[in-house]
């Protein structure tokens, strides 16, 4: 039997309400179907606009085997490519982030405009036609200040994000902040591994002492019930849609991505040890409340994110083995808020740098027991980890469909 239809079998007969079968977590050959199915194929979370704030700014990702630019044009529009010189395949750009007026392959100076054309080619022959060599487009979409791209030659539909995702995240001006600090960190784990443990708190009391200072652990907040049952974080949500702010929460049909705007403990504002603002100056200037809680955003497969009131945070989890993750953290502050007046930067980031080592570690010690013949799928806990459980059904339903030949609505690369 072929691995895919291995895969489909084992997915389509697998126990609801426990965790996946061992190869799932730790074979190469289920991982690069995940990257074929998912990764090669649906929107994934890059960066955000504001790193690229004037024509000619770029920073370069790899996926998989992938490497893509993003790069802002002259005309302003932010483009992502393949990364790969149309002459014999080098990178052309090979810094993480950097600024040119054209593209410019180190190898033998290909050189390309900011819309990707080829513009010069040394030694080619009066014969040669440039206009049959410009860098390959990969779809590209901005939101809100976050930029998507899709590696597939055609796109799934990306209106419907847009529009769930744009209202709730608008607000926040991510377009009008900058990266004050961004740090990657490598989880010797498989990504889903990595999803599975964000998606719920029942381990945090035991393993997240900062986190638990003014993050609630209560299910209704990490899981996927909604939360309009609790009076809590009900009245937030009046309170905050009353000052503009959409906050209830929202799901996508297919469990894909979710928004919802929670509470922090008590009278908590940011994500610090005393629980109090860690950026004097606000992240968007027309928010008119305080006490707005964290704005939860999560698009699977690589982004999860938290947008508060003084600064917003930004996971991306990209894959790079069957047993390696590379998780990166950006906070983003007012563009105007100054390091060593409006903010310290070590309080700024403490938390979260604590939580994502301390995340590191558990995904590890999880892969390392997952690892053991002796392993088997366990039961989740129906209380505290729906989110897990709705996490695993949106990986199965959507790797299903995509075995089976998913036929939903696409659109063409222009």
């Amino acid at each position: 039997m072929d691995i895919r239809s291995n895969v489909l079998r084992q997915l389509k007969n697998r126990r609801e309400g426990f965790s996946l079968e061992r190869p799932f977590y730790i074979d190469e050959d289920y991982f690069q179907l995940d990257m074929e199915m998912i990764y090669y194929r649906d929107w994934l979370f890059v960066g955000h606009d504001c790193e690229l704030p004037k024509a000619g700014a770029y920073f370069t990702v790899q996926i998989g085997s992938y490497p893509v630019v993003i790069v802002r044009g002259k005309d302003n529009v932010i483009r992502a490519f393949h990364n790969s010189c149309r002459h014999r395949g080098s990178r052309v750009c090979t810094k993480e982030h950097g600024s040119s007026v054209r593209l410019v392959c180190p190898y033998h100076q290909w050189t390309y405009d900011l819309e990707g054309k080829l513009a010069f080619a040394r030694h080619m022959g009066d014969d040669f036609d440039k206009t049959g060599f410009n860098l390959k487009p990969v779809h590209c979409e901005v939101v809100a200040g976050y930029v998507f791209i899709c590696l597939a030659n055609t796109a799934p539909d990306f209106q419907t994000v847009r529009d769930k995702i744009e209202p709730y995240v608008a607000p926040h001006r991510i377009s009008e902040s900058k990266v004050a600090f961004q740090s990657t960190i490598i989880e010797k784990g498989n990504w889903k591994l990595v999803w599975e443990n964000n998606r719920e708190c029942y381990h945090c009391a035991a393993n997240h002492p900062e986190l638990c200072r003014t993050y609630p652990e209560a299910p209704s907040v990490t899981g996927t019930d909604g939360g309009a049952d609790d009076p809590e974080i009900a009245g937030h949500w009046a309170r905050c849609e009353a000052a503009g702010l959409p906050s209830k929460f929202q799901i996508s049909p297919d469990g894909q991505f979710r928004t919802a705007r929670m509470p922090l403990i008590e009278d908590a504002e940011s994500y610090t040890m005393s629980g109090k603002r860690a950026v004097k100056r606000p992240l968007a200037d027309d928010i008119s409340i305080s006490h707005i809680g964290t704005m939860l955003l999560f698009h699977y497969p690589t982004t999860w994110n938290h947008l508060l009131g003084d600064h917003a945070i930004s996971f991306r989890v990209l894959p790079l083995s069957a047993n390696e993750t590379a998780v990166t953290t950006k906070w983003l502050v007012h563009k105007d808020a100054v390091e060593g007046v409006d903010y310290n930067l070590e309080e700024l980031t403490h938390v979260w740098t604590e939580t994502n080592d301390q995340d590191r570690r558990i995904v590890e010690e999880n892969a390392f027991g997952i690892h053991s013949p002796a392993y088997e799928p366990g039961p989740y806990s129906s209380l505290h980890e729906g989110g897990v459980m709705q996490f695993l059904e949106w990986y199965s339903n959507f790797m299903v469909n995509r075995l089976q030949g998913d036929q939903s609505k696409i659109s063409a690369v222009a």
